[in-house]
């Protein structure tokens, strides 16, 4: 199936470089370009995209905004956010998660990076670029622990191996991985993943990285690249 794509910048010639490396790629089109983020929410209902490549920083309507307004959409409910932006702080990749988007980029990855992550959100996983996971766990480092060891109620409706994979999820394993790591099934894995998702409310798997840290059920240790393992 094709996946059709939204772009949303308010910068012509960037869309325009876009557009040619995405309608030169099998599998990918660009079905429609929006220079507002309240254009791209109206574009997003009207031409049944699969995914909108959304910038921040936009008039009439920023980024954040259209991304919320496009996620609590029921309609809108297959749609998935790539957030494509030259502004990768901890404020802007976290309230992006907590908005709904999929992806986090910054505009100078390569093209083949942009193409994969297309893949990757359209297909409901989620992706962030080292930098933004860098300053998305700083930010959870800035933060007071949770008081005591108690499980949050938010977590109690996991069973003991969701809580295992959730932790795995944030630690930014994928699903081959995780069944690798429980010596389950890579189907296993993916059941344990999307129940877990159910279960917590989360839209994606980025929204489920950002619930374990919330929690403390993920806890990144200072001074740890982010994305490196034991």
């Amino acid at each position: 199936m094709t996946i059709r794509v939204l772009l949303a910048d308010d910068q012509a010639l960037l869309r325009g470089t876009f557009r040619m490396l995405i309608d030169s790629t099998p599998g990918m089109e660009v079905v429609a370009e929006a220079a507002t983020g309240r254009e791209a929410v109206q574009l997003a209902r009207s031409h049944h995209v699969d995914l909108v490549v959304m910038d921040i920083r936009m008039p009439d309507l920023d980024g954040l905004a259209a991304t919320k307004l496009i996620s609590d959409d029921e309609d809108l409910a297959g749609v998935r956010i790539l957030i494509l932006t030259t502004f990768e702080n901890d404020e802007y990749v976290a309230e992006a998660l907590r908005a709904g988007a999929g992806g986090f980029l910054g505009k100078g990855v390569n093209p083949d990076e942009l193409l994969n992550a297309i893949r990757v959100v359209a297909a409901g996983d989620s992706l962030l670029s080292p930098t933004a996971t860098k300053a998305l766990i700083a930010r959870f480092l800035a933060q007071p622990a949770p008081p005591g060891r108690n499980m949050p109620p938010q977590l109690a409706p996991l069973t003991p191996r969701e809580n295992e994979v959730v932790t795995l999820v944030a630690a930014g394993l994928s699903n081959d991985e995780i069944a690798q790591r429980l010596f389950v099934t890579s189907v296993t894995a993916k059941t344990h993943v999307n129940r877990a998702m159910t279960k917590l409310g989360a839209r994606d798997r980025a929204q489920l990285v950002v619930i374990a840290y919330q929690t403390g059920l993920a806890c990144p240790e200072p001074g740890r690249p982010a994305g490196t393992r034991r």
